[in-house]
């Protein structure tokens, strides 16, 4: 029988992606908040009872909370979702003798280091939403057992809320476009993070995945601003046409306050990655071009 691998988060940017990309690999169970059976991560006592009843040979945990100016004032909820449930699902892969991929943020960071970060650098997060996703990984850690922490970061895809898709409405609506410059890092498509999870899978087999277990950093090759972002898609959709923004001004992060503060520099080093999985991953400006691709032909 094909292994069967529980997916948590189905309707977010990377679980939907997981649902595709794992599907020849075994028997995906999707699962959220709207399924039968529920498995809500707000919900950390109801979700033993589901793994077990699902028995899964593999649990990927795509599930978070990722309203990250939001949880400044629902640091509760975001601590439950990402720092609680995640160690009661590692409890539960671990009595089942089975692995956890669980993925966490480059916003564990403070960003104060200016140079690639690596798995030994200490984090130190700056808003509720990373010391969540921080409290997660080390209730993951803490479990033991054969788990994968990954970490990525500025995850867009062609579903959901994220920059990408803001930008893109932006441009049809507006001549100027103002966006933060002084912020760093490496935007990311969903669809590449549960490609690169796929391939870490079929490469070291469900028991190999236990001989690697630990964190590793996951995020396209390549860094940018907020605002080289914002042109390269600007750029895209003048290509396209039904672009109305004639020019994307840079502005420093100190003229665009938000409730939570953002790293200035978040670039993670995927070296460990690398050498472990034999995984590489692409640039984001091609990533992105192919992104764009799949959303001109959908549309």
């Amino acid at each position: 029988m094909p292994p069967r691998i529980l997916v948590t988060g189905p309707t977010g940017q990377v679980g939907w992606e997981l649902c595709r990309t794992l599907s020849p690999l075994g028997e995906v169970v999707a699962l959220g908040r709207a399924t039968r059976p529920v498995l809500d991560l707000a919900d950390p006592k109801g979700i033993a009872a589901t793994v077990r009843e699902v028995r899964p040979d593999l649990i990927v945990n795509a599930a978070a909370y990722t309203a990250v100016d939001k949880a400044e004032e629902e640091r509760t909820l975001a601590m439950t979702v990402n720092g609680e449930s995640p160690g009661v699902l590692a409890e539960e892969a671990k009595r089942l003798g089975i692995p956890l991929i669980h993925y966490s943020t480059d916003y564990v960071f403070d960003g104060s280091k200016g140079t690639p970060y690596t798995e030994e650098d200490e984090p130190a997060p700056i808003n509720v939403y990373g010391e969540s996703k921080l409290a997660g990984e080390r209730a993951v850690e803490a479990v033991g057992g054969a788990c994968l922490v990954l970490r990525t970061s500025w995850v867009y895809g062609v579903r959901g809320k994220n920059f990408l898709l803001t930008m893109r409405r932006l441009a049809r609506e507006r001549e100027v476009l103002k966006v933060v410059e002084d912020q760093r890092g490496s935007p990311t498509w969903s669809l590449v993070i549960a490609e690169a999870t796929a391939l870490i899978v079929a490469r070291t087999g469900l028991r190999g995945l236990a001989d690697h277990a630990g964190l590793y950093h996951l995020a396209a090759a390549g860094e940018t601003s907020w605002h080289g972002f914002a042109t390269a898609i600007v750029e895209n959709e003048r290509l396209v046409g039904g672009c109305a923004v004639r020019r994307v001004e840079p502005i420093p992060t100190s003229a665009f306050p938000t409730p939570a503060r953002r790293p200035l520099y978040s670039l993670l080093d995927c070296g460990r990655l690398e050498r472990t999985f034999d995984v590489h991953m692409p640039r984001w400006e091609r990533s992105l071009a192919l992104c764009l691709d799949d959303l001109c032909w959908s549309a």
